[in-house]
């Protein structure tokens, strides 16, 4: 996975939390790190903290709910580098009303845009460079609830994490003989900001017993360090306190 010693990850929803977290441990082990989100002060600060630390970093704009634009920063990123030896998409989000008993289509619309659509559209923009190399790795950050079944995240967010876990694993089956790797990171809860549009948001108290974005960006680190022979096909992490295993009054509604 070099060229020159070259390594370059494009790493989107890398404004906060697990992505911003992986960008900046991808940057401590040498990377070339491309992050992009929505948010360009977001971006900019975190570019401003790799590169402030000896990294390489810089930032695309970007939604990945437009598959036009997602190819566009995919040419950016090869016309500018030369090669994508690395993708982490780590964009997501969910909608407070999220039950059944108050979820909008809009709602559900924008989720799976975002968190379903977008990780295709970004696998694809960067498929054939990664071919062409015969060599390349995708990390696909999903959930929890993308193996776990479960009320609160609500049908929009469950249903498209449990779709990019097929998804990683689809991809696997077909590119495998192309030297290409794709891993499903699945957290259990995590404190970044997402967290806040919960309908109800946890307490501090409670977000530290949770992983920690640094947690999950490490764990980003690892998988990107193998060499090209090793799949690490999906994790499943949790907190050691994992409030799904616990019964309260504030997870059983």
């Amino acid at each position: 996975m070099t060229n020159n010693g070259k390594r370059v990850a494009w790493v989107t929803g890398g404004g906060s939390g697990i992505g911003a977290s992986g960008a900046e441990f991808l940057a401590a082990d040498g990377w070339t790190v491309v992050v992009s989100g929505r948010r360009k002060d977001a971006l900019d600060e975190v570019v401003a903290n790799i590169t402030k630390n000896g990294g390489k970093a810089e930032a695309i704009a970007l939604d990945v709910s437009s598959k036009e634009d997602v190819n566009k920063a995919a040419d950016q990123i090869l016309a500018r580098h030369g090669r994508i030896d690395l993708l982490v998409n780590s964009a997501g989000l969910n909608v407070p009303k999220r039950s059944w008993a108050d979820m909008e289509l809009e709602g559900w619309d924008k989720v799976v845009e975002i968190n379903l659509n977008g990780v295709l559209y970004c696998m694809r923009a960067v498929l054939p460079a990664m071919r062409k190399q015969q060599d390349g790795c995708i990390i696909n950050v999903a959930s929890w609830a993308g193996r776990h079944v479960s009320k609160m995240p609500g049908p929009a967010y469950t249903t498209t994490k449990h779709a990019v876990l097929a998804l990683t694993h689809s991809f696997n089956m077909d590119e495998c003989v192309n030297g290409l790797r794709a891993c499903c990171l699945s957290p259990g809860e995590v404190a970044t900001p997402i967290l806040k549009l919960r309908p109800v948001v946890p307490s501090e108290a409670e977000q530290a017993k949770m992983l920690q974005p640094e947690d999950c960006g490490r764990t980003i680190a690892f998988v990107a360090s193998l060499p090209p022979r090793v799949c690490v096909n999906e994790i499943l992490i949790s907190p050691t306190h994992n409030r799904g295993f616990i019964q309260t009054p504030a997870n059983r509604d």
